[in-house]
């Protein structure tokens, strides 16, 4: 997006498909990939803490991105500290239920000031869904991809682990 909020792309060697998209000052460029989907990865310009946080685009059907999808992520990376935050906090509520198999020791790090989940990642899609994966964590139920918490618009609504077992 320009930085008066209007998107910006730039022609790949597919026509259709822009070998960058700008968002909000990230630049997502296109990965090679089968020909179904397309997805677009970059990073922030300004590493949150001292990681660096990535955010990705993707479309299935390969397609480019449509302005609905292209404004979501726009307003994900626009206010992504204030959804990183809102996830950590759902994480502290959600994973207490049982369902999630905590053990007591991992049940007591949800009340640590800061949760046992780092790097975040954002990805998009084109159904204008979106996510924040934590790709660190010393929760079981996170080895080795991660926790996943999708959203609803700006609300997140779900939180699944990705472990190997699942």
């Amino acid at each position: 997006m320009t930085d008066n909020g209007a998107p910006t792309r730039s022609s790949g060697a597919d026509a259709r498909l822009p070998a960058t998209v700008r968002i909000a000052g990230v630049v997502l460029r296109r990965m090679e990939s089968p020909p179904s989907p397309a997805c677009w990865t970059g990073y922030f310009p300004e590493p949150t803490g001292a990681v660096e946080t990535g955010m990705s685009l993707v479309i299935e059907p390969a397609a480019p991105p449509e302005e609905a999808t292209l404004h979501v992520a726009h307003d994900v990376v626009s206010h992504f500290d204030v959804f990183v935050d809102q996830a950590l906090e759902y994480c502290r509520t959600r994973l207490r239920e049982s369902h999630f198999g905590l053990t007591t020791e991992e049940l007591s790090w949800l009340d640590l000031p800061e949760l046992p989940l780092a790097v975040p990642e954002a990805t998009v899609w084109a159904d204008q869904t979106w996510a924040i994966r934590f790709t660190e964590s010393r929760l079981r139920l996170a080895d080795p991809y991660g926790i996943l918490v999708t959203f609803n618009g700006r609300r997140p609504v779900d939180v699944e682990g990705l472990d190997d077992e699942r």
